[in-house]
């Protein structure tokens, strides 16, 4: 009997049957990928408080213009990386809801390789393409 404690590696993860998508070690895989992007979100998080609050006045005009635009290029990757957060939220939520890994839209499998692309991902392509469309018509 294999071990189903083990996690799968991504090539025995698609190496699987499509009749066993979203199975109990997929889901696992995917729990384990989404927690380890949460974490890692939340620590770059602390390590830029961190860098901010420790960060010494500089004398030098060049130095100082230097550090500021270097600060403010890590806070825009911070803010990005907030957005993310309560994406990974959603994707962990459908997990415990047995949801995910099928469109939000269709209800169809949205696939494995689209999933380890975009783990946080609620749409298959081709609902995805349609809901930017209807963005883009409506001007959001």
């Amino acid at each position: 009997m294999p071990n189903t404690t083990k996690l799968l590696s991504e090539k025995a993860l698609l190496a699987m049957p499509s009749s066993s998508y979203m199975n109990a070690a997929q889901m696992r895989f995917f729990r384990d990928l989404l927690n380890r992007q949460r974490q890692d979100l939340l620590d770059n998080a602390t390590m830029t408080i961190d860098h901010l609050r420790d960060g010494e006045a500089e004398a030098d005009p060049n130095d100082r213009a230097t550090i500021e635009e270097e600060n403010s290029l890590e806070l825009r990757i911070r803010d990005r990386e907030r957005k993310m957060l309560p994406r990974v939220e959603a994707a962990l939520k459908r997990i415990d809801d047995g949801r995910y890994g099928f469109c939000e839209e269709t209800g169809e499998p949205i696939g494995l390789r689209r999933l380890l692309a975009r783990p946080t991902t609620a749409y298959s392509i081709e609902a995805q393409e349609r809901h930017e469309s209807r963005q883009r018509i409506q001007g959001k």
